[in-house]
């Protein structure tokens, strides 16, 4: 597979992406927890259907249970911090932080053996934060709203955890993609055994809400991570970090359009400065 083609496949993850926050608000109320465990048991039943079908179950036995514990602290520690964030605090201004995680990934691949972090890293970082700044304040302290204060900080926790587990699995470039599958499936089960321990059942309680959990399951909680974890070890990083900035931005706008979000001058501010400070950040990567 050449490096072209695993960036463009990588991509698609970013497109499906896009429609996390839409079908995380349509599937409530569902806890965060149980919706952790139905999504990942359909992507990692789906995930351990492919592999069986392609042949690779035989290449799991090669693979670390390090490598198993990362990838499935990974997937689980972003997706319970998400869907908590969404529950706790508005879908489009929580979602724009947690999209903070492209500027991350170009920082820390700075850090990554033969990268250096340059000047432009440091401005975007700048940037991109200060738009979070700006969905938390609403541009002013009248704007501040200190309830949401908690769902906020699990959006940006959400952020450093997805941005970190992308980088370090940079580092995994000889680990088949089909271990994914298993991180999904320890994910639905360590999901599943703390939802019974911590949360009341509420199952979704109409078919739009059962919709969309399934649809979150079969892409932005299922394919996605494969074609993710094909893009991040055989693409170009920097590249999938550029391309990844469109995320917010078609986020935000699937939730205006879905009549979620209210659109406002300043929620399209912090939108640009989180995709801005991103893509200057992206292009002082690609210079060498």
């Amino acid at each position: 597979m050449t490096k072209n083609r695993a960036t463009a496949i990588g991509f698609v993850a970013v497109l499906l992406w896009a429609l996390l926050a839409l079908f995380t608000v349509g599937s409530a109320p569902t806890p965060p927890l149980l919706l952790n465990a139905i999504c990942f048991t359909i992507g990692g039943t789906l995930g351990l259907i492919w592999t069986w079908r392609s042949g690779g179950l035989a290449q799991l036995k090669q693979v670390s249970w390090k490598v198993f514990a990362f990838g499935t602290v990974g997937l689980f520690g972003y997706h319970a911090l998400y869907f908590s964030a969404l529950r706790m605090a508005p879908a489009a201004e929580a979602g724009l932080i947690a999209y903070l995680w492209p500027l991350l990934i170009v920082l820390f691949s700075g850090l990554l053996p033969g990268e250096t972090l340059r000047l432009g890293h440091l401005l975007g970082a700048c940037l991109g934060f200060s738009g979070a700044a700006l969905i938390i304040t609403g541009g002013g302290t009248a704007g501040f709203q200190a309830e949401h204060l908690p769902g906020y900080a699990l959006a940006l926790l959400c952020a450093l955890t997805w941005s970190g587990y992308s980088v370090l699995s940079r580092r995994l470039g000889q680990t088949p993609t089909s271990s994914v599958a298993v991180f999904c499936v320890l994910t639905a089960i360590a999901s599943w055994i703390l939802h019974f321990s911590l949360e009341q059942t509420v199952w979704p309680p109409d078919a739009l809400a059962w919709m969309s959990t399934v649809a979150l399951g079969l892409g932005p909680v299922g394919l996605a991570f494969y074609v993710w974890d094909i893009g991040v070890k055989h693409g170009d990083i920097q590249m999938l970090g550029t391309s990844s900035y469109a995320a917010p931005l078609l986020s935000t706008l699937v939730l205006v359009v879905a009549g979620i979000a209210t659109p406002s001058w300043t929620l399209a501010i912090a939108a640009l400065l989180v995709t801005g400070g991103a893509a200057i950040a992206a292009r002082a990567s690609l210079r060498r």
